[in-house]
C-alpha cells in the first residue's frame, strides 16, 4: 500500500510541478525585466529547486559518443550484444584506426543495488580509452512483467556465467561493489566445472566479500535485523499501471532514502549551495549539481527474491567467506579458482564497504598463485571514488588495464608485485 501512496503522491504533484516549471521559465526569460533582478532570480531558483525535488528521475543515458584512443579521437557506438528479461549486455564499440589494438576485453558487472548502470559512466569513460568494454545494464524490476518469471541471486550468477560464455575466453571481469560476491561465486562455479570461458582476470572493487571485517553502518543494519524484518517492512508490490504490476520488489526510492539519510547534512548543504549558485547566476556550478543529482536520484526497483537472498547470504549469514554459500544446491568452492588472476581494490575512506572487506577475497581464494594476485587501497577516496573521479582515472583504471594485459591468456607471464596502499609495495 505504501508504494501505491508514493505513486499517488507523484501523480498529485504533477500539476504543481508543471506550474512551477512554467513559472521558472517565465522568470528566467530575458524579455522579463524581473529576470535581471535579485528578486526574479530568487523566485526562479526557488521554483527550480521545488520542481527538481518533486520530479521522478528517469533512466539516464551513458552519452559517450567519442573517446580518445592512442592520440586519436574515435566515435563510440552502444550496441546490445546479449539480452535477457532482467539485463542487457551493452558493448561500447569504438571505431578504431587501422593498426590500433583494441586492448583487453573487459566485462564490467554493474551494481544491482538501486541505481542504474549509468552510475558507472565515469568507469566506462576511463576504460574505453584502453580496452574493449562491455557493461551489464540491469533492468528496473517494475518494468518486467510477472510473466517473465523470478530473478534471484542464483539467476544473477547464471547471468554472469552466460555473459562470460557469450564473450568467450580471455575476457576480464570487473565487479563494482555489490556484484563482487556473485561474480566471485560465478568464477568459482566456472573453474570448478572446467569452463574454458572462465575469465583471465577478476577485479573486485569496493565489494562486501566479508562484511564481518570493519563493518559499516550499512552492514550493521543488516546484521541487527532478521530476514523476516526485511520481508515484512521493505518488500512491496509494483502498483498499476507499471508493466511489472503485482511483482514483489524492493523499491528503489527506499534504497535512495537509506543512502541519503546516511549523509543527510551533505545533501541539505548541496541543495542550499545549488540555490545560491542559481541566484548568483553561477551556471557551471549549478550544472555540476544537476548532472550529479540527475544520476543519483534516478533509481530502479529490485526483485524481492534477489534482494532478500542477497541480504541473507551476504550480510546476515556471511555465507561466502564461511564456505557455506550455495548455488543451485551446490556449494560454491572458492578454492577451485586456480587460473583466474585476482585484483582487489578498496577506498581508504569507504563508508559502504569497509577496508578489508574486499581484500577478504584474497584470503578465501587460497589456490590462486601469488604471482596472479594484487591488492590496492586508494588513499583519500570513499566508496564513490573507488570507481569514479580523478583518482580513479589516474590511479585505479590504469592498474585494471595493466593487470588485464599482464594476465591475458596470450601474455608472457612475469611476477606481479602486490600493491598494498597508495603505491607502496608489500
Amino acid at each position: 500500500m505504501f508504494y501505491q501512496l508514493y505513486e499517488m503522491n507523484h501523480a498529485m504533484m504533477a500539476p504543481f510541478r508543471a506550474t512551477a516549471d512554467a513559472m521558472r521559465l517565465a522568470y528566467q526569460n530575458p524579455l522579463n525585466p524581473l529576470s535581471q533582478t535579485i528578486i526574479g532570480r530568487n523566485i526562479a531558483a526557488s521554483l527550480e529547486v521545488f520542481e527538481r525535488a518533486t520530479r521522478r528521475y528517469g533512466k539516464p543515458q551513458f552519452d559517450l559518443p567519442r573517446t580518445k584512443v592512442a592520440d586519436h579521437t574515435v566515435s563510440v557506438e552502444e550496441e546490445i550484444v546479449w539480452k535477457k528479461p532482467f539485463c542487457n549486455l551493452i558493448r561500447f564499440k569504438r571505431s578504431l584506426p587501422v593498426g590500433v589494438e583494441p586492448g583487453p576485453r573487459i566485462l564490467i558487472v554493474a551494481p544491482m543495488s538501486g541505481h542504474y548502470a549509468t552510475l558507472l559512466r565515469g568507469t566506462v569513460e576511463a576504460l574505453i580509452q584502453s580496452a574493449d568494454v562491455y557493461i551489464t545494464d540491469w533492468i528496473d524490476a517494475r518494468m518486467v512483467p510477472v510473466t517473465d518469471g523470478r530473478f534471484d541471486l542464483d539467476d544473477y550468477i547464471d547471468y554472469v556465467i552466460e555473459m562470460l560464455n557469450h564473450l568467450g575466453p580471455d575476457t576480464n571481469v570487473v565487479a563494482v561493489c555489490q556484484p563482487s560476491v556473485p561474480v566471485l561465486a560465478a568464477v568459482a562455479v566456472m573453474e570448478a566445472e572446467g569452463d574454458r570461458c572462465a575469465p583471465s582476470t577478476m577485479t573486485l572493487m569496493g565489494g562486501p566479500i566479508d562484511t564481518r571485517i570493519n563493518p559499516t553502518a550499512v552492514n550493521q543494519l543488516a546484521q541487527d535485523k532478521p530476514i523476516e524484518w526485511f520481508r515484512d517492512n521493505v518488500i512491496m508490490r509494483v502498483p498499476w499501471p507499471q508493466p511489472g504490476f503485482m511483482r514483489e520488489v524492493y523499491p528503489g526510492f527506499l534504497q535512495l532514502s537509506g543512502f541519503m539519510s546516511m549523509n543527510l547534512d551533505r545533501h541539505m548543504i548541496a541543495q542550499k549551495d545549488f540555490y545560491m549558485h542559481l541566484v548568483k547566476n553561477d551556471g557551471d556550478s549549478a550544472e555540476k549539481h544537476r548532472d550529479f543529482y540527475d544520476e543519483y536520484l534516478a533509481v530502479m526497483d529490485l526483485t524481492a527474491e534477489f534482494y532478500l537472498q542477497t541480504v541473507d547470504t551476504v550480510f546476515i549469514k556471511h555465507a561466502l567467506p564461511k564456505g557455506e554459500m550455495m548455488h543451485r544446491n551446490k556449494r560454491v568452492d572458492t578454492t577451485a579458482i586456480r587460473n583466474v588472476a585476482l585484483l582487489t581494490v578498496e577506498g581508504e575512506n569507504d563508508d559502504i564497504s569497509g577496508v578489508g572487506q574486499t581484500q577478504a577475497a584474497q584470503t578465501i581464494c587460497t589456490n590462486i598463485p601469488e604471482d596472479k594476485r594484487m591488492h590496492y587501497v586508494q588513499p583519500d577516496v570513499g566508496h564513490y571514488g573507488v570507481f569514479n573521479g580523478s583518482r580513479f582515472r589516474r590511479e585505479i583504471a590504469p592498474r585494471i588495464v595493466a593487470f588485464a594485459k599482464e594476465h591475458s591468456k596470450g601474455a608472457q607471464r612475469s611476477p606481479v608485485k602486490r600493491v598494498i596502499k597508495g603505491g607502496k609495495i608489500g
